[in-house]
């Protein structure tokens, strides 16, 4: 089990996922720094793998900025895999950042399929979520507008 910095370090060296899923299953346990660096450098070896595993730390993880972290780190994957569990936490996670930062990653991932969640995550109670779900909501939605007002010259 790895337990130090230097020894994170070194697996992320070897681009070795497995001790940072390993990290991830017990993250609330962690020390701030190994949990935050346990949730952003699997981005850099970029397997699916680690989704999941990320997915378990928005849903568990007791630490707002770990949790925070691992919904930066999702779409910095390359993966829509985690789109469920990102919706989950910008609706119900108890801390504004963590709602804040899910937006943002909904909105990075680019699956247009969570507008009608992002539509409703525009009237949270706290105004930097809202902004942020309302600038994802436009960001997302102007491809499709455009789609479809291109459709819709067209067939005149």
């Amino acid at each position: 089990m790895i337990t130090s910095l230097g020894r994170l370090e070194e697996a992320f060296e070897g681009q070795h996922l497995a001790p940072y899923l390993s990290l991830l299953d017990k993250a609330a346990w962690l020390s701030l720094l190994l949990g935050v660096h346990a949730v952003c450098m699997p981005k850099h070896i970029g397997n699916q793998d680690a989704v999941q595993a990320l997915c378990r730390v928005l849903k568990e993880d007791p630490g707002p900025l770990t949790r925070r972290k691992a919904a930066f780190t999702m779409p910095q994957l390359g993966y829509r895999s985690g789109v469920t569990a990102l919706i989950a936490t910008m609706q119900n996670d108890e801390g504004a950042m963590v709602r804040d930062e899910s937006a943002v990653a909904l909105s990075s991932i680019g699956d247009d399929r969570v507008l009608p969640e992002l539509e409703k995550a525009i009237e949270d109670e706290d105004e930097d979520v809202a902004n942020s779900a309302l600038i994802a909501f436009e960001y997302l939605s102007y491809p499709r507008r455009r789609r479809e007002s291109s459709e819709n010259s067209s067939t005149i």
